[in-house]
């Protein structure tokens, strides 16, 4: 039986409304910084952006600086302040480093970018994919494959004893199957992530999490 193809909206389709030229290089960066701000949670004060393939050839033409941190400072594709986008972050203090990189990768429009703030970073290593769609493949190191086209759950939170079994018992008490789960961390006892690909939709429970001790941030993405 031929699998069916899900389409979560009509710009699954006919391709997404964006400002800039490329639906790759625009719209999927946009969408690439702004899954990356929002599993970080709070604006960076520095950021740096490693391009690979065609991402690291043309993404000063195509526009993929600016929609990367507009993404970053958490515009959507469409949103009209996006060819500004590096005006704003200068003027609210984050410093923004371009590193086009001569390295092979497994798709052409990758971004790795590394996000700090005095007391924090994260690396998170996002694909364009193509029609404005995305994919993140890596987050701090450990390799992972989210399309956003599964419910799911992503916190980043502090490596303490008991973390796992309260995010699980949350989700049981409320219903909630989990498909597949991994966590990382940095090393023992630092900052650590866990993403949790769920069988139901949810979103309502991210408030839940976010307020669990040792939590500092969680996000939902379908």
């Amino acid at each position: 039986m031929a699998k069916q193809l899900r389409f979560n909206s009509v710009f699954d389709i006919i391709g997404p409304v964006m400002v800039g030229p490329s639906s790759s290089h625009t719209a999927g960066a946009a969408r690439i910084g702004k899954v990356v701000r929002e599993i970080f949670g709070e604006a960076p004060t520095r950021v740096d952006i490693y391009l690979y393939e065609s991402f690291a050839k043309t993404y000063r033409g195509h526009g993929t600086d600016v929609a990367l941190v507009g993404g970053l400072l958490g515009m959507g594709p469409d949103d009209p302040r996006l060819p500004d986008s590096l005006k704003i972050a200068h003027e609210r203090g984050i410093k923004v480093t371009f590193v086009p990189k001569s390295d092979k990768v497994d798709h052409p429009n990758t971004a790795k970018i590394m996000l700090q703030t005095p007391k924090r970073s994260m690396t998170v290593t996002g694909v364009s994919i193509g029609g404005g769609n995305i994919q993140i493949s890596e987050i701090n190191g450990f390799k992972l494959s989210l399309t956003m086209g599964t419910p799911t759950f992503i916190t980043v939170h502090r490596d303490v004893p008991g973390m796992i079994a309260r995010a699980t018992d949350l989700l049981s008490a409320n219903g909630v199957n989990i498909g597949t789960m991994t966590v990382t961390r940095e090393a023992k006892g630092e900052q650590a992530i866990m993403v949790m690909e769920v069988d139901e939709r949810r979103p309502d429970l991210v408030a839940q999490l976010k307020a669990m001790p040792h939590v500092d941030n969680a996000t939902y993405f379908e």
